[in-house]
């Protein structure tokens, strides 16, 4: 796979304190009717750090049956320790993940040669492809350009980075470190079109669980080159995409703007809340001016 397109983190819904499985499945179909390339259970979105491990086996396991093959499943399975990540990959490769999302290890703030390691290590126990995800503000690190170029370079299937550290030059850096053919992807829905003007070739999107058609549409007019449409739409859609991540901390947002359409339930684990009376308002009043209300 090349890890080419648009990919949605997507959310895990709960209902009393255990996976909703018909509203994931409801969560998958839309995401497939929406024309995205994948999506991407289990990460920062899917509220990865509150699912013990056999939850977090069983939402990559729904995500495979559910998708059925119309779309990729890029499961995230990444972890600070790199046991729990070799574990996690070993089990979304049994249960038929097209591909997996490795974070860069939290906390714990390894060096670059841990962080080498810790990947190395990682894809010498999967045949999965593997896509590494930089984010900076969540793990207190980020993957360096140049840890990353000696990764596409030692590890045949290690392929993509997911890049969410917010800055256009580590773009530039990453397109002329790497080859060619890795695949550079925005991690930042608001970013998407300058990232892709840079070099990146998709999208690991949080707005896509509500608008999947829209950011899917916006990711292929930047590969066909298109950057006018492509910049007409981000300014049409850009108040919603920001408002998005800047309401509150993802994914209370987004699962909540998703809880208003219908979607899923509004309920997260502790220590996630949802939306004060405040929050709340400011959000509706955004998806009422794109028509996204229930």
């Amino acid at each position: 796979m090349s890890f080419k397109g648009t990919y949605t983190a997507i959310i895990t819904p709960f209902h009393e304190g255990k996976i909703d499985v018909a509203a994931f499945k409801k969560l998958v179909d839309f995401q497939v009717a929406g024309g995205v390339t994948g999506i991407v259970p289990v990460g920062t979105t899917g509220e990865s750090p509150t699912l013990d491990m056999e939850e977090h086996k069983e939402v990559v396991r729904l995500a495979v049956e559910f998708a059925a093959g119309r779309i990729e499943v890029v499961a995230g399975t990444g972890a600070n320790s790199t046991k729990e990540a070799i574990e996690l990959t070993q089990a979304a490769e049994a249960a038929g993940a097209t591909g997996t999302l490795q974070v860069c290890p939290y906390y714990n703030k390894p060096s670059q040669e841990g962080v080498f390691q810790h990947y190395k290590a990682i894809a010498e126990n999967t045949n999965l492809p593997i896509m590494l995800y930089s984010v900076p503000g969540r793990s207190g690190i980020e993957i360096g350009v140049d840890t990353t170029a000696r990764l596409a370079a030692a590890c045949k299937n290690i392929t993509a980075i997911k890049e969410a550290g917010g800055s256009v030059e580590r773009i530039n850096q990453l397109v002329q470190a790497l080859p060619a053919d890795f695949a550079i992807l925005s991690g930042d829905d608001p970013l998407t079109l300058p990232f892709m003007i840079c070099g990146a070739v998709g999208l690991v999107s949080v707005a896509t669980n509500i608008i999947p058609a829209v950011m899917s549409q916006l990711v292929q007019l930047c590969l066909d080159a298109d950057y006018t449409a492509a910049a007409a739409l981000h300014k049409k859609y850009y108040p919603l995409m920001r408002g998005l991540m800047s309401i509150d901390v993802n994914p209370v947002p987004i699962k909540a703007a998703a809880s208003a359409m219908g979607l899923c339930g509004p309920e997260f684990r502790l220590p996630l809340v949802g939306l004060d009376e405040k929050q709340n308002i400011a959000l509706r009043s955004i998806l009422s001016q794109y028509q996204l209300l229930a």
